[in-house]
């Protein structure tokens, strides 16, 4: 089995901070916010995100769920793109000597682990992983997971659930097509 990659982990976990089933969101708030990246070593400053800060992760977070769900067949929503990418172009990196990237010295507190989360997709995009992350193909659920299949053809975070679902319905729309 695949195992993904850190970077795969990182973005999957943020992108999953949303769930489309139960209605919620772990990153609605800025103090939301603050608490996931505390739990995920991202963040070490005390206190709240700005709201405009806020907005920022929202709109990255959107953008990579949008990307993914290409993955799987949905067409993204360019506004959502583009406003991830303005987020992306507002957090410069470096290249260390060892060639990985690294978030610019000077960024304040609060927008280093958003650097950190453009980094690490980055990384996904750039060596061709992001192929392996998706969002299921189940708009219901929406889950984002990683596709362990040889060939990158899984749609849903579940067979026996999401695509089951899906593939019910689909049985269901032929046979009422048939009488």
């Amino acid at each position: 089995m695949l195992e993904p990659p850190a970077p795969a982990v990182l973005v999957e976990a943020f992108a999953n901070t949303v769930d489309v089933e139960e209605g919620s969101d772990e990153i609605a708030t800025p103090s939301g916010l603050a608490d996931w990246l505390r739990d995920r070593g991202l963040l070490d400053a005390p206190g709240a995100i700005p709201a405009q800060v806020h907005e920022s992760y929202l709109a990255l977070r959107a953008g990579i769920r949008e990307e993914l769900g290409a993955h799987v067949g949905d067409t993204p929503d360019p506004q959502m793109l583009g406003a991830a990418d303005r987020v992306l172009a507002e957090h410069p990196v470096l290249v260390t000597a060892r060639g990985s990237l690294t978030p610019a010295a000077g960024l304040p507190a609060e927008r280093g682990p958003l650097a950190t989360l453009a980094i690490a997709w980055s990384e996904l995009v750039t060596t061709g992983q992001a192929a392996r992350l998706k969002r299921c193909a189940e708009h219901t659920c929406g889950w984002v997971f990683w596709d362990v299949s040889k060939n990158r053809s899984r749609r849903w975070c579940s067979m026996k659930v999401c695509g089951n679902r899906n593939k019910s319905r689909s049985y269901a729309s032929r046979r009422r097509q048939v009488a």
